[in-house]
């Protein structure tokens, strides 16, 4: 696997999911995966929860690291954004948001549930624990009698502009942002060209001290106006896969840049 650039082998995948939300890797595999890449770096960035069976901010196991890293979702006003925390030490005010927004992530999925059910006359088979988000119900929907795939889920039922929509309770940029600085050695902006306002998100950016520069988009982007800010701001690059499946490594860190943010998360550790 290469980086984003298509040029050098990555060696830190700092965005990937695991069973502890919506991934399909449970932790005790996540070694294995990032081994068959190349990878020896694997940042664990479950959604709104850090994962409860990594002990400490850096864990070396089978000769890959694993840093306990958290997706967090904020309200920026005009924008809804998810901030990467990386090397999380133990912070009771974080913990005790993520508690918070894990009771209302079960809250939400019971609701979407309820109504999927009453809209389209099927029994959905969902585990509303910690962790669940709507990919667990549209994989739920496409294994029911409902005539929807995964996609469907999303397009007729689900997604932000379809009947059986909940939103969540997020905090606030600034809270979350603080939260995270607080107890993370690294805090990145996730992602920057899925956002609408692709210059407001990366005006955020500047204030987390950096940025997720390579990332599979799977499309064309700018990452001009990714570099520009970075050099304005002074900003550390980050990346990674944003990996949902089994395959680690399509987008992330290489050579000195790995070895920086590395040594950041190590040292603030």
């Amino acid at each position: 696997m290469t980086n984003s650039e298509g040029s050098t082998p990555v060696t830190a995948d700092l965005h990937v999911h695991t069973t502890a939300s919506d991934g399909t890797l449970t932790l005790d595999e996540v070694p294995a995966a990032a081994r068959r890449v190349g990878v020896d770096t694997v940042a664990i960035t479950d959604h709104d929860r850090v994962h409860p069976e990594l002990a400490a901010p850096v864990t070396v196991v089978d000769g890959v690291r694993l840093v306990r890293g958290v997706e967090l979702r904020v309200d920026a006003g005009a924008l809804r954004v998810d901030l990467l925390g990386y090397g999380v030490r133990d912070d009771g005010a974080l913990g005790d948001e993520l508690d918070r927004l894990q009771r209302d992530r079960v809250q939400r999925a019971r609701a979407i549930v309820d109504c999927v059910e009453d809209d389209v006359g099927v029994t959905l088979d969902v585990d509303l624990a910690a962790g669940v988000g709507r990919p667990h119900i549209a994989r739920a929907v496409a294994q029911s009698d409902a005539p929807y795939d995964y996609q469907g889920a999303f397009d007729h039922l689900i997604g932000s502009d379809c009947p059986c929509y909940r939103p969540r309770q997020l905090p606030t940029f600034e809270r979350g942002a603080a939260l995270l600085r607080d107890a993370c050695a690294v805090v990145s902006l996730a992602h920057p060209f899925r956002y609408r306002e692709v210059d407001r998100a990366l005006d955020l950016a500047r204030e987390l001290g950096a940025v997720e520069r390579y990332y599979a988009y799977g499309r064309p982007v700018d990452t001009g106006r990714i570099e520009r800010v970075v050099s304005e701001a002074g900003l550390l690059r980050t990346g990674g896969s944003d990996a949902h499946d089994r395959t680690l490594g399509r987008a992330g860190l290489a050579g000195e840049e790995a070895e920086t943010f590395r040594s950041r998360v190590v040292g603030g550790a």
